[in-house]
């Protein structure tokens, strides 16, 4: 367990960082019961429209499927025919009017609700509710789609201090920016990439052309019951949230979503932990004024992945050691670090 009070607290084992019997129980106490970003959630827009996607596909792994009604309503479904397991939808479609399994025939509303089935006369009780397609939790904030299967928390309550928090950001003019879509793999545990995520700290030291966009001074860290916030006061006005001094406006959600609001827009990034010592960091980007896309904090967002993936690589090499167990946190600077250890200790024990 990670001690409530930071100043006297002890960061996670580097056990934590190279077990992979660890790295399993996350898997399913974290990950499982976690809220994701449904990517490319847009293409799912008009009325008939299915889009397969896999909940935090490399880790969970669970095969799903939007479907829009003929009212428009969206729900997320299994993409499991509830018959023998055939997968229902492998590839988006415009246009649909039920769901059709290609293995034996049964067919699905696109509320999941069973409608039909072949060769099935004379089976008892059947259909029951267990013949129609599960559905799964959505949430939404802006274009943003988020799914859980069984969440710890609900969405509301993970997503309110974002709410709050920007509401000074039309996120309903957030437009997807194709050219901001992008995977960069990473050879270390996907919490380590979070701790270096969480703390502003390093920026001086990894970061020198974003060191010189804000003011180091200002930046601070605010904590909320299943989330964080790091802000920097920008280092010349111009590179400001209009109407604030503000360069840029972190969020992380736990346990492996970042939403970075600047100027320009926001920059989603999606941790995906694939291995122990292997993580993917899937980016899409949503542009609000593009004029303002290369300058500020959020100007040259590739550059500052690069370095903050070579320090991260390096940290992995070193919780290897034999002669290395755990660190202390910087109460000023390593709040937002400490908080993510308690959350995960709650879940995993």
């Amino acid at each position: 367990m990670i001690d409530d009070d930071i100043r006297s607290a002890r960061t996670l084992p580097a056990s934590f960082y190279r077990d992979g019997s660890v790295f399993d129980r996350v898997k399913g106490s974290v990950f499982g019961r976690s809220w994701q970003l449904v990517l490319d959630a847009e293409q799912a827009a008009r009325p008939g429209s299915l889009l397969p996607f896999s909940f935090l596909a490399g880790c969970v792994d669970e095969p799903l499927l939007l479907a829009r009604d003929e009212g428009g309503t969206l729900r997320a479904l299994s993409n499991v025919c509830t018959h023998r397991g055939n997968l229902l939808c492998t590839k988006p479609e415009n246009g649909a009017q039920h769901l059709r399994c290609r293995y034996h025939g049964r067919r699905f509303a696109l509320d999941g609700r069973f409608l039909s089935m072949p060769e099935f006369e004379g089976v008892r009780d059947f259909p029951s509710r267990a013949d129609d397609l599960p559905r799964v939790q959505l949430g939404q904030l802006g274009p943003l789609l988020f799914a859980a299967l069984d969440p710890v928390v609900a969405f509301e309550e993970w997503i309110a201090p974002v709410r709050k928090k920007m509401d000074f950001v039309p996120l309903e003019k957030l437009v997807p920016d194709p050219s901001g879509s992008r995977a960069y793999e990473v050879a270390a545990n996907w919490a380590l990439y979070c701790d270096n995520y969480l703390e502003g700290f390093h920026v001086p030291y990894v970061h020198a052309a974003l060191a010189k966009t804000i003011d180091y001074g200002t930046y601070r860290t605010e904590l909320f019951g299943w989330s964080s916030l790091q802000v920097a006061e920008a280092a010349a006005p111009a590179d400001a949230f209009e109407g604030t001094s503000l360069a840029a406006c972190y969020f992380f959600l736990f346990p492996n979503t970042m939403l970075n609001f600047y100027p320009w827009g926001l920059s989603v990034n999606v941790v995906v932990p694939v291995a122990v010592d292997r993580t993917r960091v899937v980016y899409r980007a949503l542009v609000l004024d593009p004029a303002r896309r290369d300058r500020g904090a959020g100007g040259d967002l590739d550059r500052v992945e690069r370095e903050d993936e070579e320090i991260v690589e390096q940290v992995q090499r070193g919780v290897r050691s034999r002669l290395y167990d755990r660190g202390r946190y910087s109460p000023a600077r390593e709040p937002g670090v400490h908080h993510f250890h308690r959350l995960l200790t709650r879940l995993v024990g």
